[in-house]
């Protein structure tokens, strides 16, 4: 057995299964799940139309390229999205089931090159990204994004020596959890980073297109265009129909950017053997070319996040995500103490924070913090957050 596996940590909601085993949630209400980040809302029925149409595809077997009409599609999407000269559905672009496979996979691609690698990582993260650099066989680098900093990456206190041994950068923007959002400047400082150190930026942004009010977050293509990396050198963007769409169980997304690491990714994913059904190429062209369903849906999440920051505001240090649906906030008790407490009580389950981080020099940012994913009905959003405010308000 690969050695590497038993340095793999227990995913977060495994630990959270043991943390609430044995506790009874309050009878008397029934058990409302703020836990794990999927999609509660209606599909969009142009695609499942589309899917159940598509069903003949099942006879075929797919092309781990993917068809050129989904990467066509995929293209048009992009360049409207984040105003790009070009993208090359050629070369530039492979559709994935799903950015957690296609997140791990790029890791094992470009992780072997230098001696003693990094893998960096924003901390608390999304732990695809660890077990993805510990299973390639590096050691990973975390970096704080704390309430002192904003829930942000302070990049600028990053030594030469680290980025020296950098080969992948995972940026997740928008944040998961916090929903903060990288920067032009941000972008401008690592790519300049990656260019004269050879490391790749992995920009996750499957939550990209869940934001509030008419600024679109910016994507790391976007920011190279703008600075003039027409190319797209050293960088790599992963999205999704997951949230999106609200179609986490499609597995569909892609991945896009600098031409001559989608070469030898390609050419990984060719014996890894995850393409792409068929089915699901025509679901996912007509997801990508509908934008009048991701409207409504961002209109939905902000009539949610906005009830539940009107009544939990007065009880607790709470604000909006810049994007995302999810709340992370400061607590003053312990997040796993909150947790149980508020599940015994209130019948409510949401995720202690520091089950997101690792704690590095004794200090992990994810502690004294939980997060919260508003993916439910609005109603049972809107219970929840009563719950939490009666709960709040016994302390």
């Amino acid at each position: 057995m690969n050695p590497l596996i038993h340095s793999l940590h227990p995913y977060p909601f495994q630990k959270l299964a043991e943390l609430i085993e044995g506790i009874t949630p309050n009878p008397t209400k029934p058990v409302i799940k703020l836990t794990i980040g999927e999609p509660q809302h209606d599909a969009p029925a142009v695609v499942l139309d589309t899917l159940a149409k598509s069903l003949s595809g099942i006879s075929k077997y797919p092309s781990t390229k993917g068809e050129l009409p989904l990467r066509e599609s995929i293209s048009k999407w992009a360049k409207r999205r984040f105003t790009l000269e070009n993208l090359n559905p050629d070369t530039q672009i492979l559709p994935v089931t799903g950015t957690r496979e296609a997140l791990f996979a790029i890791t094992q691609t470009l992780v072997g090159e230098k001696q003693n690698a990094l893998v960096v990582s924003p901390n608390p993260f999304y732990q695809i990204y660890e077990g993805a650099g510990i299973l390639a066989g590096a050691e990973m680098y975390l970096l704080p994004c704390s309430a002192e900093t904003d829930y942000k990456v302070n990049y600028h206190k990053v030594s030469d020596d680290v980025w020296q041994r950098c080969e992948v950068l995972f940026v997740c923007s928008p944040n998961n959890p916090s929903g903060s959002i990288t920067t032009l400047e941000e972008y401008a400082f690592l790519i300049e980073k990656a260019k004269t150190f050879n490391f790749t930026i992995v920009a996750d942004e499957c939550y990209s297109e869940i934001y509030f009010g008419d600024q679109a977050p910016l994507g790391l293509l976007e920011a190279c265009q703008i600075l003039g990396n027409k190319d797209y050198q050293h960088c790599l963007i992963f999205q999704s129909l997951s949230k999106r769409s609200n179609m986490p169980g499609l597995r569909s997304g892609f991945v896009a950017g600098d031409a001559s690491i989608m070469k030898p990714f390609l050419l990984y994913r060719t014996y890894q053997g995850c393409a792409m059904p068929i089915h699901h190429q025509d679901a996912s062209i007509a997801a990508w070319n509908d934008e009048d369903h991701v409207i409504k849906n961002r209109e939905i999440y902000t009539r949610k996040f906005d009830a539940v920051l009107d009544i939990l505001s007065p009880v607790m240090p709470i604000s909006k995500p810049e994007a995302g649906f999810y709340l992370w906030p400061k607590l003053t008790m312990t997040d796993e103490d909150f947790c149980t407490a508020l599940y015994q009580e209130e019948s409510v389950l949401v995720l202690p924070g520091s089950y997101l981080g690792r704690a590095v020099e004794g200090i992990n940012p994810g502690s004294h913090h939980v997060r919260m994913a508003l993916v439910a009905e609005e109603s049972e959003c809107v219970e929840a957050a009563k719950r939490i405010r009666d709960f709040l308000s016994r302390r």
